[in-house]
């Protein structure tokens, strides 16, 4: 028999007819006579049918790699649950309220207390977060009002690359006399005062004043 007769219909090439004859004769099949109208139905169609494409996609995903890939991808692409939801908001609310403290924002120390501590460092809580304070924290990077070391910082931790070129030291291009250069200077004689017109001029004065008073006892 070939598969045409197995299938009960005329030679055709209508998948769709194809398709309705294998799953009648497949109402009334059991054993052997399901796998030959498998086979029919892979010469006819040049397919495989549906029952056994499912088959294979089960049998892939079951393998360990495919699982592993699979596990990925749920972690990257799911949403937050509700436990992970409560810990970035808790995360936002410590952010805000520490830049409402000029002095304490400035320590880098405390913003990496309050994103690198698990479990707020995981990667998806950490896209999470970056992507509510972008806007606030880069608009701040930019205009001046973070620290550098902060700047740097959350460039660094959220891939926001623009803000560690912001957070590089300014080059100083003044001259300044180099390290040691001074202690090279052989050291000055410290320079006598000039004092003998001082002297003349002072002595010249009692002579005249000697004279002066001597007219008047003379007189």
């Amino acid at each position: 028999m070939n598969c045409w007769e197995i299938l009960g219909i005329e030679p055709t090439s209508d998948r769709q007819r194809i398709q309705q004859a294998y799953e009648q004769q497949l109402k009334f099949a059991s054993g052997e006579e399901v796998d030959r109208l498998d086979q029919a139905f892979r010469e006819a169609t040049g397919e495989a049918p549906v029952n056994e494409q499912k088959e294979e996609v089960e049998e892939a995903e079951a393998s360990p790699a495919n699982q592993e890939s699979g596990a990925r991808d749920t972690v990257a692409g799911r949403p937050l649950d509700s436990q992970e939801g409560q810990i970035v908001r808790e995360v936002i609310i410590q952010i805000k309220a520490l830049l409402n403290d000029s002095r304490r924002s400035k320590d880098v120390g405390i913003w990496k207390a309050i994103l690198c501590e698990p479990p707020a460092d995981k990667p998806a809580l950490r896209r999470e977060i970056a992507g509510q304070l972008e806007p606030q924290l880069r608009s701040m990077a930019e205009n001046g009002s973070l620290a550098a070391p902060v700047t740097r910082f959350l460039g660094e931790w959220f891939d926001w690359y623009s803000l560690q070129d912001l957070a590089e030291e300014p080059v100083d291009d003044r001259n300044y006399p180099e390290s040691g250069m001074a202690e090279d200077q052989p050291e000055q004689p410290p320079q006598m005062a000039n004092f003998w017109p001082a002297v003349i001029g002072w002595i010249v004065g009692l002579v005249i004043l000697a004279s002066i008073f001597g007219g008047m006892g003379g007189g």
